[in-house]
């Protein structure tokens, strides 16, 4: 899953240790939480060979940031299909976002709290999550029967996922979060029924 065990760091070149190590490290403990040391200490490098592929922190975030985009709409787009997308629809959103909001290891959304942590010292940070979002609003676009209305649509249950995601980071269950976002789903499928 999404937030499983990364692989034997041993056998990776240096740039991908490290790059796995801070995305475990800043998705589990947070960004500001986790220095420098400890990201080289658990990736098994030297600060030389560690500057070398990041110059700086600002650019290991960004780095991790992207990773994380890319592995979260694999992962996303893939599970989508598992819960039947293609014959479902909006209907397989619920529980592909079960699977993730249920996972041991969730901790919320890393592009929300990244934001929360640094949009307003790395604005870069905040482009990069608006464009996971944008991903996101389009991959559940393309759940909805074509209309003029779709790609708003999109953008009001993109919305609905993001509260849904910060909700049940902040409940003991996820549960609910689910819940109301399963509700939200059939309300937007009987108003396109109609």
């Amino acid at each position: 899953m999404l937030t499983a065990a990364t692989p034997d760091l041993s056998v990776l070149p240096a740039r991908d240790r490290i790059l796995l190590t801070a995305h475990d490290l800043f998705y589990r403990e947070g960004i500001r939480a986790t220095g420098i040391d400890r990201v080289i200490a658990a990736s098994g490098v030297t600060k030389v060979t560690f500057y070398r592929h990041f110059p700086s922190k600002n650019e290991l975030v960004l780095a991790y940031l992207e990773h994380r985009h890319q592995r979260w709409m694999a992962w996303f787009t893939d599970a989508l299909q598992r819960h039947g997308a293609a014959r479902k629809g909006l209907a397989a959103l619920v529980p592909t976002l079960t699977e993730w909001l249920s996972d041991g290891h969730y901790r919320g959304c890393a592009f929300i709290n990244a934001v929360g942590e640094l949009g307003g010292a790395l604005p870069d940070v905040v482009a990069v999550a608006q464009r996971h979002k944008a991903d996101m609003a389009a991959a559940i676009e393309q759940l909805l029967s074509p209309s003029r209305q779709r790609p708003r649509d999109a953008a009001l249950i993109a919305m609905a996922v993001d509260g849904a995601i910060v909700h049940a980071q902040i409940e003991a269950t996820p549960e609910a979060a689910l819940a109301s976002l399963a509700r939200l789903v059939k309300l937007q499928q009987a108003a396109a029924a109609t």
